[in-house]
């Protein structure tokens, strides 16, 4: 009996699902950048592989125009989620404060947030999912935390109300 329930234990505990394993051979297409272009803002952001296979988030926030924020997000097949409880990520930042967002689905007009440190060394980022917030434009909504129960797109944030050059280095996301 004890090795019945070692055994449930070891599944239980390595649940996960990855969202996106970063490689030199990683499939970018449904990785978008949008800058705060798209409301006359001037900031600037790419989105790419480097040379160890780790995704690059990087550019130049400007808060001319009423800009302000650089964001990355990526899209996937609806996910069903009710079995995990953390999202974990491996990045490595520039000691700037950046946020994770999920949406439900990807056509929602808000997210679901929360905001996170970085060091400017490798680090293992974890995100209880119940602890995620709704937000629309930088307001959270009278709304309830996120519910759970599926995700069909991520993305991370910068909009720290500065002008700053930035760069984040993802290895990978996953759901615990």
């Amino acid at each position: 009996m004890t090795y019945f329930l070692t055994i449930i234990n070891f599944f239980i505990m390595t649940n996960s699902s990855v969202i996106f394993d970063f490689k030199n051979d990683s499939d970018m297409t449904q990785w978008q950048v949008v800058n705060d272009d798209v409301m006359g803002g001037v900031s600037k952001s790419t989105f790419y592989l480097n040379q160890s296979g780790h995704g690059v988030f990087e550019g130049n926030v400007s808060l001319e125009n009423n800009g302000g924020f650089a964001m990355v997000m990526y899209a996937f097949d609806q996910k069903d989620i009710r079995n995990y409880s953390k999202a974990i990520i491996k990045l490595k930042g520039d000691g700037k404060k950046y946020q994770f967002r999920i949406k439900t689905n990807s056509g929602d007009y808000y997210s679901y947030i929360t905001q996170f440190d970085t060091t400017g060394d490798w680090q293992v980022i974890e995100i209880e999912l119940t602890d995620l917030y709704p937000s629309f434009r930088g307001r959270i909504l009278d709304k309830p935390n996120y519910p759970k129960i599926k995700a069909e797109q991520i993305a991370f944030l910068i909009s720290n109300k500065k002008e700053e050059q930035f760069k984040l280095e993802l290895d990978s996301i996953e759901l615990k």
